[in-house]
């Protein structure tokens, strides 16, 4: 069947889904508040899930993705049961918790693409 998905894409996703409600409803550390979970990837014996999440606000200060990749990696115990329980796995993976930058980058590219054609604009003889 050349269109079926993995398995471990499927759990991931549900992995991906579960850990968002999870940051948002239930997890009250202050480190984590306003994270954003981008992706998860799982290996195919789903015993490691990768895991890349953004902040809302402050993602460019190195600091504050220094202190949420703290706060998750704090709460790691209540996230792999929480998560075992609620997408149903046999045993709860390990979580690799990674900052990621990427949507950071993407602005910052954005911002000066803008700026350049600004200052093309403000160019006399143009």
């Amino acid at each position: 069947m050349p269109n079926e998905v993995k398995r471990s894409t499927r759990v991931a996703e549900r992995v991906r889904e579960e850990l968002s409600w999870l940051l948002t409803r239930d997890i009250r550390d202050p480190r984590v508040v306003g994270t954003v979970v981008s992706r998860v990837e799982m290996t195919d014996d789903l015993c490691l899930a990768k895991v890349w999440v953004r902040s809302l606000e402050h993602g460019d200060d190195p600091d504050r993705r220094k202190q949420l990749l703290i706060g998750l990696e704090s709460a790691t115990s209540l996230i792999r049961r929480a998560v075992t329980n609620k997408v149903g796995l046999r045993t709860a993976p390990e979580f690799r918790f990674t900052y990621d930058d990427g949507q950071d980058n993407t602005t910052k590219v954005e911002l000066l693409l803008a700026q350049i054609r600004d200052e093309e604009k403000n160019r006399p003889g143009s």
